[in-house]
């Protein structure tokens, strides 16, 4: 193994614990919201720094190695794949501090009518097993993985175009809750961008991988 492919592996390993501290964030996160429990929602807030610091630790980790080894063909993909990918889970890290901080803003829990007809709870279990397949096909080097991601977001999509008119519904007939009706649309539009960064990432894997560039294909080509 050369000091290159050593320093790959160290790159590789600290993107996949990336991964599990963003992924961790995002289900504390929710297990805050669902549950008001702000205790654990002031530990996502705290820990977002620990998401930052590694974030500025691994892109400093991909500027030494381009300095150091000047990697080519897939080694090149690869670390500019990371570079990228770092960029995408530091905004989800983003996210799930953001939805924790309403919770601190929020004193009575969440009405259950209200998750239930905007379906937050499946958008947040949806958003959480997307990021958790991009890490899996990260990983295990497999683009195929990395594809099925595309379908998954439309869930996303679909629970987003309709916010506005279950909120509004909901308004109308609950005007005491307005607060919350207003969080619980904000949350989803965040989960909503979360889902695209999460498909961002599973673009670039499929770049390091194949060196095709999706970026401005349909989401039908994407998952082809």
């Amino acid at each position: 193994m050369t000091h290159l492919d050593v320093e790959l592996k160290r790159l590789k390993e600290e993107k996949l614990e990336m991964f599990d501290l963003v992924i961790l964030q995002l289900n504390k996160a929710k297990s805050s919201f669902l549950q008001m429990d702000k205790a654990l929602a002031r530990e996502v807030n705290f820990n977002e720094k620990r998401v930052n610091a590694l974030e500025l630790k691994i892109d400093k980790d991909c500027e030494n190695i381009f300095a150091l080894f000047n990697p080519v063909a897939i080694d090149l993909r690869f670390v500019l794949a990371v570079l990228k990918i770092n960029s995408n889970l530091e905004r989800i890290g983003d996210i799930a501090d953001g939805i924790a901080r309403y919770v601190a803003q929020t004193e009575t829990p969440f009405d259950p009518e209200l998750l239930k007809v905007t379906r937050l709870e499946e958008m947040w279990n949806t958003a959480i097993e997307m990021l958790s397949d991009v890490r899996l096909a990260f990983e295990a080097d497999n683009a195929k993985m990395s594809r099925e991601v595309f379908k998954k977001d439309d869930v996303l999509d679909e629970i987003n175009s309709n916010a506005n008119d279950v909120i509004e519904t909901y308004i109308k007939s609950h005007p005491d809750k307005i607060s919350q009706a207003l969080h619980i649309v904000s949350s989803i539009r965040k989960l909503e961008r979360t889902g695209d960064q999460t498909k961002n990432i599973a673009e670039e894997i499929i770049f390091f991988l194949e060196a095709k560039v999706l970026k401005h294909l349909s989401e039908k080509a994407k998952s082809e």
